[in-house]
């Protein structure tokens, strides 16, 4: 399911106009995004929780060449399903 698809759902389900419900889907992952760029966790009780977690520096290798590469340190964003989703799938 893409972003389109699931705006035509929620719109379905709730009787809202797609205009409104993707207004509401891009402000729920700005405020998500900005959360964890602070450094903060966002957790839904029943769905489940995004954070951010660091990804350490390590060494690679370029299929190619074979040749050996450095990869940055970086953050990356990370989601663990709630109980109540792990059940329902």
């Amino acid at each position: 399911m893409n972003k389109a698809e699931l705006i035509a759902k929620i719109s379905d389900d709730t009787d809202i106009t797609k205009t409104q419900v993707n207004a509401v889907l891009d402000s729920f992952v700005d405020a998500v995004t900005k959360t964890l760029k602070g450094g903060d966790k966002v957790t839904l009780v029943g769905f489940g929780t995004f954070s951010v977690s660091k990804r350490l520096a390590r060494n690679g290798r370029n299929p190619q060449t074979g040749e050996i590469i450095k990869i940055k340190a970086k953050k990356v964003a990370k989601f663990k399903a709630g109980k109540e989703l792990s059940a329902r799938i």
